[in-house]
């Protein structure tokens, strides 16, 4: 065998490995490999990839000592920095509003920047500086705590492929127009907006993630769509506007998503695309939608329960359905039709592919029951139906119980589940 005593095997392994090692270290520390050695001391100035947090500095009790800190490391790094930037990341709640982060952009504009993350801390919003918008080569953009406002010769990001937006202050107009700009785009997250009425055309969209004051969400060109989260807050003014609508919201929102196969929805959700004119059949099956969830679905509200009832049944290849009840569901003022289910829920309706059903602060009225009694005479494989009442039920919880287990059940192997506290 050789003699491997005196040679530095680590230091000739070829660039690109290097570079794979020193990537996978934080900033920090692989700057601090530069002292092993001279053939080391500039490795990490070629790095592609620059991701910064608060372990980049050391952290004490006066956080503008902090800022300050952060704020010269992040710059020393770019100021010695060689060749093209791939990755720019910062995440931190020390970092502000400063012209610092304006010069970082700017470098970053001429260094072919392709992924940009900037996550600020509480105070003066940032303003993205207008050379951000001509960053051609971008393909992934995330901004916590900005300000959007792209100039008048701005054509959008050819490149762009995934977008995140939370907490960003942007006119309505301006998102859309962005969104619609990106033509490969493939992720879109928006958190935090406050009233925002979006109409989305993104022929290439996958995934989406929605969270905020929504007025109205139109997905006018997602044929490509395959995962939908949405969470939506109502204010008062949202509500009013709710009542005054006449289109259907059901089509307007999922009417246009073939290949959806995760639909994910909270809050007032299941309430928003219960509004409008009842669309009576659906002008598509969601044949890829496996799972299904919604938060806080009002079983006293007709259009709602609707809601629900459409979309299970168009989903013939449903593997999962997760459903809540809203725990400050209203007195009922109509008497329920006993016969909603018989009448509504198709007579050879069959989930075949139905495995595992999960309720929540359910509180026993006559819809929840019917929809139960639904599922499981309708699920020839379902394995278990998990069911949580909520907590202003608790003296019913036993009568509750003894009707779930009168019902049929289509599958030999389901078994209910009752997770009482």
């Amino acid at each position: 065998m050789g003699d491997f005593s005196g040679a530095d095997l680590i230091s000739d392994l070829p660039q690109s490995i290097i570079e794979s090692i020193l990537t996978r270290l934080p900033i920090r520390d692989a700057i601090r490999m530069s002292i092993l050695s001279s053939k080391w001391r500039y490795k990490w100035t070629t790095l592609t990839q620059l991701v910064f947090d608060e372990k980049c500095v050391t952290l004490t009790n006066d956080g503008a000592a902090v800022l300050k800190s952060l704020l010269n490391f992040i710059t020393r790094v770019l100021f010695l920095h060689q060749g093209p930037i791939h990755k720019f990341q910062v995440w931190t709640s020390y970092l502000q509003s400063c012209p610092d982060i304006d010069q970082w952009i700017l470098f970053l504009s001429r260094n072919d920047i392709k992924e940009l993350a900037l996550e600020l801390g509480e105070g003066e919003w940032f303003r993205v500086p207008s050379c951000l918008y001509k960053c051609k080569k971008l393909t992934r953009l995330e901004l916590f705590r900005c300000e959007l406002e792209p100039p008048l010769t701005f054509k959008g990001f050819v490149s762009l492929k995934s977008l995140n937006l939370h907490q960003v202050l942007v006119a309505p107009d301006v998102i859309e127009n962005i969104i619609c700009s990106c033509p490969l785009l493939e992720s879109l997250s928006l958190s935090y907006f406050d009233s925002l009425a979006l109409n989305i055309r993104a022929p290439n969209l996958k995934y989406l993630y929605l969270e905020g004051e929504f007025k109205d969400i139109w997905l006018e060109d997602t044929p490509l769509l395959v995962d939908m989260s949405v969470a939506m807050y109502m204010t008062d003014d949202i509500a009013e506007h709710f009542e005054q609508s006449s289109s259907c919201n059901f089509v307007k929102c999922l009417g246009g998503v073939p290949q959806l196969e995760r639909l994910s929805g909270h809050i007032y959700f299941s309430k928003y695309l219960s509004i409008g004119n009842d669309p009576g059949i659906l002008p598509l099956t969601y044949n890829h939608l496996k799972t299904i969830e919604l938060n806080q679905v009002s079983f006293e509200d007709m259009k709602e329960i609707l809601v629900v009832l459409y979309l299970i049944t168009s989903s013939p290849n449903l593997v999962e359905l997760q459903i809540s009840g809203s725990s400050n569901t209203p007195a009922a003022t109509d008497v329920p039709d006993l016969e909603f289910w018989e009448k509504k829920g198709p007579s050879d309706c069959l989930f075949k592919r139905l495995k595992v059903v999960k309720i929540t602060d359910m509180s026993g009225v006559t819809h929840e029951m019917g929809f139960m009694k639904f599922l499981l005479g309708s699920s020839p494989v379902l394995e278990v139906m998990s069911i949580t009442p909520c907590v202003y039920v608790l003296e019913a919880q036993l009568n509750i119980l003894i009707e779930l287990v009168r019902f049929r059940r289509a599958s030999s192997q389901a078994e209910i589940v009752f997770c009482s506290d």
